[in-house]
Formats: structure tokens, sequence, C-alpha cells
């Protein structure tokens, strides 16, 4: 009778853990979903606020529907873009310059950063400097860049390149200048050297600032890659020379259509890229309730 009891006991134990993490399991799923209708909600209000308006002014007549038109003629053109694979082919190609500029300006970035972190006399020499050529327009670089690289593939990545690196560099350094001094007296208390505190310690905490830096640095990049291909059209086909093909033979919704995928290939690289660095960083800082 006492063992019957106790399997009987041990049935019910099993039922209710079972219960428990399928319950766990479905709040886990509603908190998963609630959490991307939250973030998911805000975004498809402001595009659908932004295409009202964008229709509204097309109704108002303030400039022909062939010269401005409206977002149905738009997507749909759009769409044979995608269809026909004009989209995807332009896309790899400008996407592929702007890896190569990218990752030259991080190289280059880290390093002029790294340098002036750890040197007052080189902090001194190009700190402001370094300020001062992230504030100039990319445009304004391209004419020496035409004068150096001619027409060719290295005038846009020169531009890119120096678009970007600032940027990074600046990310870097504001990171470490915000790093408490109290880390590193603690990380030189527990015998690490200068440069084992710098690796280990300055670099890490310097990381919130150094993401902010590398974000800034892709959108200067990805800013001063669209200028280069509108300058610099006859390198072949890419982004920028869709764009200028189509307002050459007047096709508006083509051109529309094309500096809406512009703005999606941004979009999509913050969200997908530089939001789940951001997260990493975050949770790996202390800073995310996840």
């Amino acid at each position: 009778m006492l063992a019957v009891d106790r399997r009987q006991d041990a049935a019910v134990l099993d039922d209710s853990a079972t219960v428990v993490e399928t319950t766990g399991r479905r709040a886990r799923r509603l908190d998963l979903s609630r959490r991307m209708w939250l973030a998911t909600w805000p975004k498809v209000a402001a595009i659908a606020l932004a295409l009202l308006v964008w229709q509204v002014i097309v109704w108002s007549g303030w400039r022909e529907e062939y010269i401005l038109p409206s977002p149905p003629t738009v997507f749909q053109r759009l769409g044979d873009l995608i269809a026909d694979g004009t989209v995807f082919e332009a896309v790899g190609i400008t996407m592929g310059r702007a890896l190569v500029g990218y990752a030259l300006a991080l190289v280059i970035g880290v390093a002029v950063g790294t340098i002036v972190v750890s040197s007052k006399v080189a902090r001194s020499a190009v700190g402001s400097m370094i300020t001062g050529l992230q504030t100039m327009p990319s445009i304004a670089w391209f004419p020496l860049a035409i004068v150096l690289f001619q027409l060719t593939e290295g005038a846009i990545t020169f531009v890119v390149v120096l678009g970007a690196a600032p940027s990074i560099a600046n990310g870097l350094i504001t990171g470490v200048d915000h790093v408490p001094p109290v880390l590193q007296r603690a990380g030189r208390a527990m015998g690490a050297g200068r440069w084992a505190t710098f690796r280990h310690v300055v670099l890490p905490a310097s990381m919130p600032s150094f993401v902010g830096g590398l974000k800034q640095g892709w959108s200067f990049a990805w800013r001063s890659l669209m200028a280069g291909e509108l300058l610099v059209s006859t390198l072949g086909f890419s982004v920028g020379f869709l764009l200028t093909q189509y307002r050459q033979v007047n096709d508006y919704p083509a051109m529309i259509a094309i500096m809406i995928v512009v703005l999606v290939v941004g979009i999509v690289i913050d969200a997908v890229l530089f939001a789940a660095v951001d997260r990493w960083v975050r949770r790996l800082h202390g800073l995310s309730p996840d």
C-alpha cells in the first residue's frame, strides 16, 4: 500500500513538473512575442505615416505625377527591379565596395585611436585633427581623390575610408577617456602591466562608446560610398549608377525605388548587425535586463 502511494506521489510530482515546464515555455513564447510586437509596431506605424504623407503630397498636385510618382507606382516599379535581379546585382556590387572600404577604415581607425590614447604626444599632435576630419563633408574629398586615383575604384575607397576612419578612432578615444580611473588602478593593483591593463581593463570598459563609433563610422562610409558612386558612375553597374541612369532617362519611379533600396539597406545593417553587437556589449556590461 505504501509503495502504491509513493508511485502515485511520484506521478503527481512528474505531472506538476511537466505543467510548470510547459507553462514556463508558453510564458517565454508570449514574452518574446510581446517584445517583438513592441519593437515592431512603432516602425510599422512610422512607415505607414510616411507613406500617407507621401501620397497626400502626390494628391495635392504639388508636382506632376510623372515627376513625383505615388507610392503604388514606385513599389510596382521596385517589384519589377527585384524580379529581374537588377536590385540584387547592384546592391551586391555596392556592398562589396562598402565592406572593403569599411574594413580598411576599421583597421586604420583602431590603429590611430590606439596610438592617440597611448601617447600624450600623439594626442596633442593629431587628437583635434581627427575631429576636424570627421566634420569634413565626404564630397569635399572627391576632387583630391580623383586627382590621386583618377576615375577608379581607388578614388571611391579613399573617400569611404576618410569618411569612416575618424569616427571609429574617435569612438575608441572617447570610450577610453571615459573609463573610470578606479578600474585602471584596480588592474595595476592586481599586478597588471600597462599593456595588460589596457587590454583586459581599459579596452573592454570602452566598448559601449567604441560600438557607437563603429555605427557612426558605418553611416559615414555608406553616405560617402553613395556620393562616390553618383560622382564616378562611369565605373559601371552599381546602386549609384542606377540612380544616375534612371534620372537621366526620366524614369523617376525607378529612381525613387532605388532610393528606397538605399534606405532599407542602411536600416537592415543597423538593425541586424550593429543592434546585435550593441545588445551583446550591453549584456556584457550589465546594462541590459535580458
